[in-house]
């Protein structure tokens, strides 16, 4: 990893996020803002927070459409994963998981240089705020921030990076650097264990600084992060540590602010925060990355060739176990007994007629697809949006899965499935009762339903050490004959990116 120059990175990501747009775009020359004038004050350090918050929809690496955090949900949890499909052969490397042990690959490169973009940032707010001139208050907030922003950074490095927890020998498997300064030099490897020590620390730490301070996020500021997104990213790790007690408690507490969505909300398109909405990254026409956003690649009425084109589409044996009486059911493209070609999934005439009347906003020269998706919609062309982060049904799903791993009562796990699936609207006639490992498979089964395209599928699938299990047409599925592939648990270095040649060069801590 190269010497990273904080300052200039600050700069990159000074920004007053704001709902007014004039605020959003008010940005200080970059050379004339110096390391002392950064952290003079905790309103010129609330600049440096929000700055982290615009480091996660920036493009990145010159013109390999690296887009922030879009890019990790997209080419990173979507793409790999075993109920998305794009018809783009010309990707099997990455859809297949061949780069995770190419050193020299942009690709595996480019998770290690975003998320330590962030930390090397986040440290040195946390280094520097309690210095400034300010009430106590916001300096205890602020490095909250800071300390909640590198908690995530982490966790994400390490579920790509750091083998599945099953697989760690009780995280005594290689972990990440854990450089928590400003220093550039040498460096060993932690292991697994200690990585998610840190990410604790930083979250226990953050969560007392935002209860001492007492304050939270302006209001109508979904991007930044409070002490609920602390709660949600403390879950989230929790369960990928196989920590059960503490996912299940922290997930009760990040969505205790939050409600599940109506049916109207759901079927808006994902692209503003709502209710439910936990964390999100701000998107608007004025603050766009074009076609690199995560809604140019991904929204079914992007004018973006990429959305276009190839519109992503839920897999085949994913969209037929949804119930008819599931509102999910209609945010993909029901071929019904419409003609498609079944080498790729393009939609005949008939199908291609029925979606252009029951989307009307599609472009004029859209291809639709057999299971294309009608979840993602962009607000503006050509494919802006917010970018949800967590929300409150990920907090349930992780209630769920938690209980059941704690063995407790089925009725409880039952009852947090009913509330997410049946009381929420989503499915009305929805009633859990299954039991054992029947259950577990609704837990999973109903993660998939409601949290595809949202960058979690690849991740999911390494976390529980399930097969990724993808067919063609001919054998029940829907992806390409190149793309219709089986991994195991254990193919592929067990899915785990390897440490980037360019930190291994520079880091002579890791020999």
């Amino acid at each position: 990893m190269k010497k990273i120059n904080y300052i200039k990175l600050l700069v990159l990501g000074l920004v007053s996020l704001s709902s007014c747009k004039k605020d959003y775009l008010d940005t200080r020359p970059k050379d004339s803002v110096e390391h002392s004038e950064v952290f003079a004050t905790t309103k010129s350090a609330k600049v440096a927070v929000n700055g982290l918050a615009r480091m996660m929809t920036q493009q990145y690496l010159s013109s390999q459409g690296f887009n922030g955090e879009g890019t990790i949900k997209m080419y990173y949890g979507n793409y790999p994963g075993n109920n998305f499909f794009v018809n783009l052969s010309g990707w099997a490397d990455i859809i297949n998981a061949n780069y995770n042990q190419n050193l020299t690959s942009i690709y595996l490169y480019y998770p290690w240089y975003y998320y330590y973009k962030l930390i090397v940032n986040a440290n040195e707010i946390i280094l520097n705020i309690d210095a400034a001139d300010g009430p106590d208050s916001e300096k205890q907030f602020i490095k909250a921030q800071a300390l909640t922003f590198r908690a995530y950074s982490f966790m994400m490095l390490a579920q790509i990076y750091g083998n599945r927890w099953s697989d760690s020998n009780n995280g005594q498997t290689g972990g990440l650097v854990l450089r928590t300064d400003v220093s550039t030099g040498d460096m060993p490897l932690s292991t697994l264990g200690q990585t998610y020590d840190l990410i604790y620390k930083d979250l226990n730490e953050a969560i007392g600084l935002y209860e001492k301070a007492g304050l939270n996020r302006e209001s109508g500021k979904n991007f930044q992060v409070n002490k609920d997104v602390a709660y949600a990213v403390f879950a989230r790790a929790a369960l990928n540590k196989e920590d059960y007690a503490s996912a299940e408690k922290y997930a009760v507490l990040a969505r205790a602010n939050y409600k599940l969505m109506t049916n109207a909300e759901y079927k808006s398109g994902f692209y503003d925060p709502n209710g439910e909405w936990i964390w999100s990254s701000y998107g608007a026409a004025d603050e766009t990355l074009f076609f690199y956003s995560f809604q140019s690649y991904i929204a079914y009425n992007s004018s973006a060739s990429a959305a276009r084109t190839t519109p992503k589409c839920i897999s085949r044996e994913l969209f037929n176990e949804i119930p008819k009486t599931d509102i999910r059911r209609d945010l993909f493209l029901d071929p019904k007994s419409d003609a498609y070609t079944t080498a790729t999934g393009i939609a005949g005439a008939a199908m291609k007629a029925r979606a252009f009347q029951t989307f009307p906003d599609l472009q004029s020269t859209a291809v639709p697809y057999a299971y294309m998706n009608f979840k993602f919609k962009a607000k503006d062309l050509p494919g802006v949006g917010n970018l949800n982060h967590f929300r409150a049904a990920e907090m349930y799903l992780i209630e769920a899965e938690a209980k059941y791993f704690q063995n407790k009562p089925a009725s409880e796990i039952q009852s947090t499935l009913n509330a997410l699936n049946a009381t929420s609207g989503r499915d009305a006639n929805y009633n859990c009762t299954k039991t054992g490992v029947a259950l577990l498979k609704e837990i999973k089964l109903y993660r998939a339903i409601e949290l595809w395209g949202e960058g979690f599928d690849w991740f999911d699938m390494k976390r529980w050490g399930d097969p990724i299990v993808r067919n063609a047409f001919a054998n029940g599925g829907n992806f390409l004959t190149s793309l219709a592939v089986t991994i195991n648990p254990q193919d592929k270095n067990k899915w785990t990116w390897s440490i980037p040649l360019r930190e291994s060069d520079y880091n002579k801590g890791l020999e």
